[in-house]
Order: structure tokens, then C-alpha cells, then sequence
């Protein structure tokens, strides 16, 4: 049964808006100036020209395979059966952990002195919340991100104007030339929520248009905001106030805090419900192509959505959440992210001219980029990323080789 094609231009900007504008815009500048010094600015850029490449990359593949699945379609289409597979389940174990992170962050923004076990129950009723929204239907889910968006662009406007506004600090401290690709790193996992308007490429109307218009929207957007808070960030705060603040934005302007804090949890909400979004119908493509178990592909009657997909999603972020510290797993999502958006430009560059390719430097630059900043990542980020994704080829190969058997 297929999907219900209920999204317009809006609703995806605001979906790909949800899924960029998160938690990252109150977390990632912190250690992204702890690693590049001054270098935020730079770092910044690079992950953001990185970021256009891939957004290229994906609204042109998009556009030519309007389903629901994402770069786990176009690496089976473009490349063969497994180099889709290893898109798919990066995406899934990647994001999975970041569903999370998300949250775990909305627990802590909102009953920061809460123990357990409440802060357990608490992250549960979270994730059980978010997903009773997806359950319901996407057009919900998207009506839910435009009010999250709007809420988050608000408080990050107080802060830009106030900040401005108020004392400065000299922005310029010594030049971490070195940390500038690991903060680049660090600061595309922000970046990366355009891959959830791909995956729902099935439920977007007229998608050979709608998809190709609102990821470099959506992704245009999202640069401006996090350049504009940036900019706040290094003249109240300086590189160095920023990487020793837990919250630099509450730092920037004090006064402002409990604001923000409600900023952050709503922030952090509107990235889960992007996120547990995309999982859910990536897993749904995987388990129509007998990759994950084949209950999963079942699509609601009534609400034409994978229930049993964005259930077991649910499901698996709640035991997450309450058993696991997943601070460290911020770095092994963007290796798995960035191993994704690899598959995605190396796809790009079979399209032929006639199948609307882009120029071809620019699937290239995105390919290594994604190279570099995975492996720039700290080697703990790396190590696990290679490891989970070595253990998704090594399933695959295991199940092939039954198959043909």
C-alpha cells in the first residue's frame, strides 16, 4: 500500500527547517570552537559548502527517484544492491543514536536536577510522545514542526538581538588552523537534517519538483541562522567562552536563560520528531527489500504511515535513552551520517545529462569532503563508525550468501 501524498513546498522546508534548526544550533558551538579556536567562522563554511554538495546531490537523485528511503534507494539504483544497504543501515544506526541524544537533551534542558528514576520515565514519556504524533499521520507531524520551527527562530532572534546589543569581547584568539575540519565535522551533524526531505520523497506532492526546491531552501535557511548565531557567540562570548560554556547561548546573555532553555527543549523536540520521521521510512524501504524483517514494511489502513516501523523505532529509543550515555555517540552519528551522504554523491555521479545531473565537481567535492571530515572526527567517533558499519557489510554478506545458497 503505498504512502499518502499530503506535503506541499511548505510543509518540506519546514520538516528540513525542523530536522537542521535542533538541538545542534545550542550544543555544537562548543566544542566546534573548543577544536578550531577563531576558526568557528571557517569551519562553518566548510561544513556548510560540504553540506550544499551533498544537498545537490540529493535533490537532483530526489527528483529522479521520488520514494520513500532516501540514499538507501539511489545506492541500490545508481551503484548496486550493497553500497544501498550500507547507506540504509548507516542512516538507521546513525540516527537511531541521535534519536536518543534528542532525547536525552529535552530531559536534561527540561528537569536538569531530576534523578532517576524519573529522568528514565520522563524519556520514555518523551519518545512515547513524539511517537503518537508520527503514528497519527505526517500531515500532523509536519503541522507540529512549523509551530516548533517558528518557537525556536524566535528565541534565537532574542538572542541575536540582544547579544548584539549588548557587551562584546574580542572575537580573535590563536588560530586552531588544525581542529578547523574536525569542528567542520562536528558542525554538519547540524547540518544534515536535509536527508529527512528525501525520505519522504513518497509522501511529498509533485516530488520531481518539491524535493529539488525545498532541500537548498531548507538548507539555505538553516546557514544563515546558524552563521548569524555564531557571529552573536564569538563577539559576547570569544572562542574561548564558548568552548568552556556547557550552554553558550544562555552564557551570551545570561538574563535570557530560562527563555532559551524552553528554546532548547522545544529545539530539541522538533529534531526527534524529523528524526524519528526519517528512521521509521527508511526502515520501512529497507524492510520492503527484505533487509530488515519483512513486518516492518506494513503501512497503516487508516493513517498511511509504517506504524510498525515508527513502533519499533519508538521502541528502541526508549531502551536507549534509559540505558545509555550517549554524549559519545554525537561523533559516531556523524561518521555514519557523512558515510551516508558518501554513497549519495558517489550515486550522483552516474546521472548522465539527460537524467538531470548536476556538474560533476560538484558529486566529486562532495565525496571527498564527506571523506575528510569523517576521518578528521576523533579516532573513538571513527573506530565505532567503521566498527558498526563493518558489522552491518558483514550481515549483508551473511544473508546473501544464505540467499543464494
Amino acid at each position: 500500500m503505498p504512502l499518502a501524498r499530503r506535503l506541499g513546498l511548505a510543509d518540506a522546508v519546514f520538516i528540513g527547517l525542523g530536522s537542521m534548526i535542533g538541538a545542534g544550533v545550542f550544543a555544537a558551538f562548543a566544542p566546534a570552537a573548543r577544536a578550531a579556536g577563531s576558526g568557528l567562522l571557517p569551519a562553518l563554511a566548510v561544513a556548510a559548502l560540504v553540506a550544499y554538495c551533498n544537498a545537490t546531490s540529493s535533490a537532483r537523485l530526489a527528483a529522479l527517484y521520488p520514494e520513500s528511503g532516501g540514499t538507501y534507494v539511489y545506492g541500490r539504483a545508481r551503484l548496486g544492491e550493497f553500497w544501498g544497504y550500507i547507506a540504509g543501515w548507516g542512516f538507521v544506526a546513525g540516527k537511531t543514536a541521535s534519536c536518543a541524544a534528542m532525547t536525552l537533551t529535552v530531559v536534561a534542558y527540561a528537569a536538569p536536577g531530576l534523578g532517576q528514576p524519573w529522568r528514565s520515565l520522563l524519556a520514555v514519556g518523551v519518545i512515547g510522545v513524539v511517537t503518537g504524533v508520527n503514528y497519527l499521520g505526517v500531515h500532523r507531524s509536519a503541522l507540529a514542526t512549523r509551530v516548533i520551527v517558528c518557537i525556536t527562530l524566535v528565541v534565537l532572534t532574542l538572542v541575536a538581538v540582544f547579544g548584539f546589543s549588548g557587551a562584546h569581547v574580542s572575537p580573535w584568539t590563536p588560530f586552531h588552523g588544525g581542529g578547523v575540519l574536525e569542528a567542520a565535522g562536528l558542525l554538519f551533524f547540524a547540518f544534515a537534517g536535509y536527508a529527512r526531505l528525501a525520505t519522504l520523497g513518497e509522501e511529498v506532492r509533485d516530488p520531481a519538483r518539491t524535493i529539488p526546491r525545498a532541500i537548498p531552501l531548507a538548507l539555505g535557511l538553516t546557514l544563515v541562522v546558524y552563521a548569524v548565531v555564531a557571529a552573536v557567540l564569538l563577539v559576547t562570548l570569544g572562542p574561548d567562552g564558548i568552548g568552556a560554556s556547557s550552554d553558550p547561548l544562555a552564557s551570551a546573555v545570561p538574563w535570557l536563560s530560562p527563555v532559551i532553555r524552553v528554546g532548547a527543549v522545544v529545539a530539541a523536540l522538533g529534531s526527534l520528531l524529523a528524526l524519528v520521521l526519517g528512521v521509521s521510512r527508511t526502515t520501512l524501504a529497507m524492510a520492503r527489500d527484505g533487509h530488515l524483517p519483512r513486518f516492518l514494511a506494513a503501512v497503516h489502513p487508516r493513517f498511511s504511515v509504517p506504524h510498525r516501523a515508527e513502533l519499533t523505532v519508538g521502541v528502541v529509543v526508549a531502551v536507549l535513552a534509559t540505558t545509555t550515555d550517549l554524549r559519545g555517540v554525537i561523533g559516531f552519528s556523524s561518521f555514519a551520517v557523512l558515510a551516508y551522504y558518501a554513497v549519495a554523491n558517489a550515486s550522483a555521479l552516474t546521472l548522465r545529462r539527460d537524467e538531470g545531473a548536476a556538474p560533476k565537481a560538484v558529486a566529486a567535492g562532495g565525496l571527498a569532503g564527506c571523506a575528510v571530515l569523517a576521518f578528521s572526527l576523533p579516532a573513538a567517533s571513527v573506530i565505532s563508525g567503521c566498527l558498526v558499519l563493518g558489522l552491518g557489510a558483514v550481515a549483508y554478506l551473511v544473508r546473501r550468501r544464505g540467499v543464494v545458497r
